[in-house]
């Protein structure tokens, strides 16, 4: 047998030579393919990020599972939504009630105050100037306590304008102005202790200066800060319109959202789903409830408090400034007569006030919507009655000449006007008291009715929207 010879051995040998044999039954092996270098991934050509984000959505929405989160996330937003609006709208109603019982209503109450100690201390100064030359120790007492009533009150309201304009004005007007009334009234005792004819023209100047500038600052503060009470009363019963129509859209939004559970699944109830409209439904019945408790409170406030408190204030301050233009008729003796000259001023004043009196007597009955309101002013209404027939005797004796009569009948310890003017005065008091206490209860109701709300609508919103996020989860969950 021949021996082959062995092949050259090189590089040219291996790539020549014949295929070395296989061995049969082994597949042959595929050529080992190179990888391509790895691309980065974009958008495809000619297509921005916003189309590939819609693109997504839209691919999003045909399917269950992602019309199952987008059903989640708009539930979870419009309860979350719902309880924060309702708990901002119900801080600035409960914010606005807090300022009428604590801020408002009590600066109002304090303008008709310094209006009233005003009025009381020229009354009282005039009286006591009638009483002689020695003034007795509990006229200049009543007038020393008025004049510092009306002192505090002025420092009060000026650390309480909130930088109102009016109020600065007036309280400023009152503030420069007080000191030369009470000046003036000081001159008027001293020439009347030396029983020098000139302390009634000393008088009546004071008199002037608190009828024409101090009381009429006095009346237009109080009208200033009764404005911001009605504006506070106004905000604290506004309806939470905002509140209401996203509560409805949250609550039609979860029915309306079970009902599509139940049309796919045939179940009855998904639990987180119920748990979100159960504290929806409960924000906002909750909301209604205090919402109505606190406009019928603050109605009652207004209508048995707030009005009855006004009417009383004007029936008070008639009867302070009749009672000090009967004084001074006497102190005056006819030197002043009215634009016409056919009459004494003081006289004619006296009359417009009592009947200003009597009209808000009147009014005041009809508000009244109890005993404990209406017998003081009924009280009151008799007594006016009993000071007006006295007057009229009074005058009936002064025009007679007889002064000391008359005198004796104006300042007398009994049966005199100024008797009659204390018995109607206190009586007033009585009547302010009530009602102010009936204007403090409501307000305060109406106040309290909010106070829970704010915190407890975020709290439920919170809670309503982790269940819908639940019950869609648990959707979701039968799909994995």
């Amino acid at each position: 047998m021949t021996q082959q010879p062995n092949p050259p051995a090189g590089p040219a040998a291996r790539s020549t030579g014949p295929a070395p044999a296989r061995p049969v039954g082994v597949p042959a092996q595929p050529t080992p393919v190179r990888p391509s270098p790895t691309l980065p991934a974009g958008p495809p050509a000619g297509r921005g990020a916003w189309a590939v984000g819609r693109e997504r959505l839209r691919t999003a929405t045909t399917t269950e599972p992602g019309r199952l989160q987008i059903l989640g996330a708009v539930l979870a937003l419009l309860v979350v939504a719902f309880g924060a609006v309702t708990a901002l709208e119900v801080t600035g109603r409960a914010s606005a009630a807090d300022d009428v019982v604590g801020r408002s209503q009590p600066l109002s109450a304090d303008a008709a105050a310094l209006y009233r100690s005003l009025a009381d201390a020229d009354t009282t100064a005039a009286g006591g100037f009638l009483a002689g030359t020695l003034e007795p120790a509990a006229s200049r007492e009543r007038y020393a306590k008025d004049v510092a009533t009306a002192s505090r009150l002025l420092v009060k309201a000026a650390a309480n304008t909130d930088g109102s304009p009016e109020a600065v004005r007036e309280i400023t007007v009152l503030g420069e102005q007080l000191p030369r009334y009470t000046g003036l009234v000081e001159r008027a005792r001293a020439a009347n202790r030396q029983g020098l004819p000139l302390g009634g023209a000393y008088l009546r100047y004071a008199n002037q200066q608190m009828t024409t500038v101090l009381l009429p600052a006095a009346e237009r503060l109080y009208a200033a800060e009764t404005e911001r009470l009605h504006r506070d009363d106004d905000a604290a019963r506004a309806r939470p319109y905002a509140s209401l129509a996203l509560g409805l859209v949250a609550l039609a939004a979860l029915g309306w959202a079970q009902h599509r559970t139940y049309a796919r699944t045939h179940r009855v109830f998904n639990h987180g789903l119920l748990a979100a409209t159960a504290a929806t439904a409960a924000v906002l019945l909750w909301l209604l409830a205090a919402h109505t408790v606190a406009r019928t409170e603050l109605d009652n406030a207004r209508a048995h408090g707030q009005e009855s408190l006004q009417v009383l204030n004007t029936a008070r301050i008639s009867s302070l400034t009749a009672r000090a233009n009967e004084n001074l008729t006497v102190v005056a003796r006819g030197a002043v007569l009215t634009e016409d000259g056919k009459g004494d001023k003081y006289e004619a004043d006296y009359t417009a006030s009592m009947g200003a009196l009597t009209e808000a007597l009147a009014s005041a009955r009809e508000l009244a919507d109890d005993d404990a309101g209406r017998d003081p002013v009924e009280e009151s209404a008799a007594r006016t009655g009993e000071w007006r027939q006295r007057h009229k005797e009074a005058r009936a004796e002064d025009d007679a000449g007889d002064y000391e009569g008359a005198l004796d009948r104006i300042v007398g310890a009994k049966g005199s006007t100024g008797q009659s003017f204390d018995q109607v005065d206190a009586a007033l008091e009585r009547a302010l008291a009530h009602e102010q206490a009936e204007f403090t209860r409501s307000a305060g109701d109406a106040r309290g009715a909010l106070t829970g709300l704010p915190p407890g609508a975020a709290v439920l919103g919170i809670l309503g929207a982790a269940g819908a996020v639940l019950g869609v989860n648990r959707r979701l969950s039968e799909y994995r």
